[in-house]
């Protein structure tokens, strides 16, 4: 008799991942920090507009990656396009990650880190931000001093919000030569703070760009990986030869031509932000100041009754007990200025 297949070791030790919530439609969905505005009008006629020849082929990337790298102010060889940036940092993680190598993450953040770390076997170091969701700048140097190969840095953080300013991101990268500091900007529409331009004198950074935000193509799955030249090259090694679909990157061009769309999109979105954060204080509601499209809040003991009870009156918030360690905490997406106080009248009956 065969022996069971058996899979990587590491493998056996995730648990097996419930399916994502289904039937969200006509739901108000503030859990996935998606753009509940929609897309522009011109990536739905660029993604009708596609013939049943383009269909049929394979996708051509390399005119459109030249089209998107110069928006961006970057060269072609700079830019590696990416199923959505969870496939940009399982590349990166490809590339970079293996048994044994050391990954720094400051915790709570975005959860796919540690998932392509955990993944490759690799020795997780941990710090931790202060009950204010402060980012602990010390500690981090004093790790990085350890040398770990790869740091993970969103920023604005997901899910607290908080923002690192160009001067401390400078103090950062000062501080390592060999560590590879991925800087996560998928939330740089709302928070107007970028390094993409220092990739050129840095091959120790990355930075990662999605169109699933501000641009409202989450459905699609495209998103960008910045980096110097001889990075970049690196990753392009180990990626398959069509990593894009050909709607992906007609929408993603569409929505770059249409910039004014995705600008009105985002300050949309700030305005809603702020609505939801000042009413959520004047309900008595713990809000954690946040520089992208989502507030974190905490709710207490409260907590798992409130977001069962918005649940069943159509509104959808994310829990976020595991990420931050404790219960009572929750991530609410901001949206439009009406939906928003939709949310408050809603939340405001439950307490």
């Amino acid at each position: 008799m065969k022996n069971k297949i058996q899979p990587r070791k590491a493998i056996e030790k995730f648990r097996e991942r419930p399916p994502m919530l289904e039937n969200r439609r006509g739901m108000l969905r503030l859990d996935m920090n998606e753009n509940m505005g929609f897309c522009s009008p011109k990536v739905s006629a660029a993604l009708r507009g596609l013939s049943s020849e383009e269909i049929a082929m394979y996708p051509e990337k390399e005119n459109a990656t030249a089209r998107i790298a110069r928006f961006f102010g970057v060269s072609p060889q700079e830019l590696v396009l990416a199923a959505g940036i969870d496939d940009g940092l399982r590349l990166i993680a490809d590339v970079f990650i293996e048994r044994g190598r050391t990954v720094l993450l400051v915790e709570p953040t975005f959860p796919m880190y540690r998932f392509h770390a955990e993944q490759r076997e690799a020795r997780i170091h941990s710090v931790f931000c202060d009950d204010d969701m402060q980012f602990p700048l010390d500690e981090v140097l004093r790790a990085l001093k350890r040398g770990p190969e790869v740091f993970f840095l969103a920023n604005p953080n997901n899910p607290t919000g908080a923002l690192l300013h160009k001067r401390t991101l400078q103090k950062i990268l000062n501080a390592v030569s060999g560590t590879l500091v991925v800087v996560d900007e998928a939330y740089f529409e709302f928070s107007g703070v970028s390094v993409l331009p220092w990739i050129r004198r840095r091959k120790n950074l990355v930075v990662t760009r999605t169109f699933s935000k501000a641009a409202g193509l989450a459905g699609l799955r495209i998103g960008c990986l910045f980096a110097h030249r001889e990075t970049a090259n690196f990753l392009k090694r180990a990626q398959a030869p069509f990593p894009i679909g050909v709607a992906p990157l007609a929408a993603a061009e569409a929505a770059l031509k249409d910039g004014a769309f995705t600008q009105r999109a985002a300050a949309e979105i700030i305005r809603g932000r702020e609505i939801l954060a000042a009413g959520l204080h004047e309900l008595g509601v713990r809000v954690f100041p946040s520089a992208a499209n989502f507030v974190l809040v905490d709710f207490g003991i409260r907590d798992p009754r409130i977001i069962h009870a918005l649940a069943k009156r159509g509104i959808l918030i994310r829990d976020q007990t595991v990420a931050v360690g404790r219960p009572g905490f929750a991530r609410i997406t901001a949206g439009k200025p009406e939906q928003m106080q939709r949310f408050l009248r809603e939340l405001q009956k439950l307490l």
